[in-house]
C-alpha cells in the first residue's frame, strides 16, 4: 500500500514538473534577459547585438540587457554562459571564431562549442575586403599573385592578431590560390590596417566597415570583396568568388545562442523574434549599412553551418600548425 502511495506521489511530482516546465515555456519571458557581448563595447559584435537587444526588448515585450564580457578570443563569455542555467534567460551573440575556430586554435578550451550551446539563430554576415598598400606595386589580383608566386614568402600581410579572423583568411586566400605570404600580427585590425596604409606591410584581409574609408580615401587599393556579390559601395571591385573560385565563401558572421538543452519552444520563440529583427525594414537597412547581412535561418541551419565552419577552418588550422596558448 505504502509502495503503491508513494510511486503515485511520485509520478503526480513528475507531472507537476513537466506542467511547470511547460507553464514557463509559455509565460516566457518573465523577468529581464542579458545578452552576452563577447567583444568590447564599439566592436562589430557589440553594434549588432545592441540593435538586436533593442529590438527582441520591444518585440518579447521584456527588457534584453547587454553585458559585454571581452577577452581570450571569446573564451571568457563562452565559459560563463555555458555554465548558466538553460532558462533563456542567458543568451549570447557567438561568432563563427568562438565555436568554429576557437577548439583548433586552443589546447585546452573549457568547453565543447558545438555541444554546450543551444545555437538559437542566425544573424548576420559580414562582409570582408582584401586591400594593398599602394607601395607594394600590387593594383590588382593578378598582381598579387604574380608577386607573390614569383617571390614566396615576401609578399607580407598584416592580421589583427594570429588565429583571428583577419589572419585566418589570408591564409587560406594564399593556401588556395597556389602562393605564399608572410604573416605581420597586430593587436588590432586598427594598427593592422593603419601599417597597410603606412606601406610597413603588403596586403591585408579586412571588414568592409573597417576598410571602406581607407579605399575610398585612396589610401589602399582594394583588390577583392568577399561577398556572393559586389557591394553597392564599391560596384567596380571583383568578388573573390570570380577571382579565385577555390577560396572558399570567407566567414564572418553572428549567431544568438544559449546554454545547451534549452527548452525547444523558448528557442523557438527566440528565433521568432530574430528573424523578425532581420525582417525589420528599418532593421534590416541599418545592419546593410554597417555591411552586416541578415542570414534569416532556424536553428539547425546555424549548427549546420558552425558544424561545416569547423571542418573547412579546423583543418586549416591544423594544416597551418597554429596553436595559441
Amino acid at each position: 500500500m505504502r509502495s503503491t502511495r508513494r510511486l503515485l506521489l511520485v509520478s503526480l511530482g513528475l507531472a507537476l514538473t513537466f506542467a511547470g516546465g511547460l507553464v514557463s515555456a509559455q509565460d516566457y519571458p518573465a523577468h529581464p534577459i542579458k545578452l552576452v557581448i563577447p567583444q568590447a563595447p564599439g566592436s562589430g559584435a557589440d553594434v549588432v547585438g545592441r540593435m538586436l537587444a533593442d529590438f527582441m526588448s520591444r518585440d518579447l515585450h521584456q527588457s534584453v540587457i547587454v553585458d559585454n564580457k571581452p577577452g581570450a578570443n571569446g573564451i571568457i563569455a563562452s565559459q560563463m554562459v555555458q555554465k548558466e542555467p538553460a532558462d533563456g534567460y542567458t543568451l549570447m551573440l557567438t561568432s563563427v571564431s568562438l565555436v568554429s575556430f576557437n577548439q583548433f586554435l586552443y589546447k585546452n578550451v573549457p568547453y565543447d562549442p558545438l555541444k554546450d550551446f543551444t545555437f538559437v539563430a542566425p544573424v548576420a554576415d559580414a562582409s570582408f575586403v582584401l586591400v594593398a598598400s599602394k607601395n607594394s606595386g600590387i593594383k590588382s589580383w593578378d598582381d598579387l599573385v604574380k608577386k607573390a608566386k614569383a617571390n614566396p614568402d615576401t609578399v607580407t600581410f598584416a592580421s589583427a592578431g594570429t588565429g583571428n579572423s583577419t589572419h585566418l583568411y589570408t591564409e587560406m586566400i594564399a593556401l588556395r590560390s597556389g602562393f605564399k605570404v608572410r604573416h605581420i600580427p597586430y593587436k588590432s585590425s586598427g594598427p593592422a590596417l593603419m601599417a597597410v596604409v603606412a606601406g610597413e606591410t603588403d596586403i591585408m584581409t579586412v571588414t568592409t566597415a573597417t576598410g571602406l574609408a581607407q579605399i575610398k580615401a585612396d589610401k589602399v587599393v582594394g583588390i577583392a570583396q568577399s561577398g556572393e556579390t559586389r557591394s553597392p559601395q564599391l560596384p567596380n571591385l571583383p568578388t573573390l568568388k570570380d577571382l579565385a573560385p577555390g577560396v572558399p565563401a570567407l566567414p564572418g558572421w553572428y549567431a544568438l545562442v544559449a546554454p545547451a538543452k534549452l527548452n525547444a519552444k523558448v528557442t523557438q520563440k527566440l528565433a521568432a523574434s530574430v528573424n523578425s529583427f532581420l525582417s525589420d525594414p528599418v532593421m534590416k537597412q541599418k545592419l546593410i549599412e554597417q555591411f552586416l547581412f541578415p542570414i534569416p535561418g532556424t536553428p539547425a541551419d546555424i549548427q549546420k553551418r558552425a558544424e561545416s565552419e569547423a571542418k573547412v577552418w579546423g583543418g586549416l588550422i591544423r594544416d597551418l600548425k597554429i596553436q595559441m596558448d
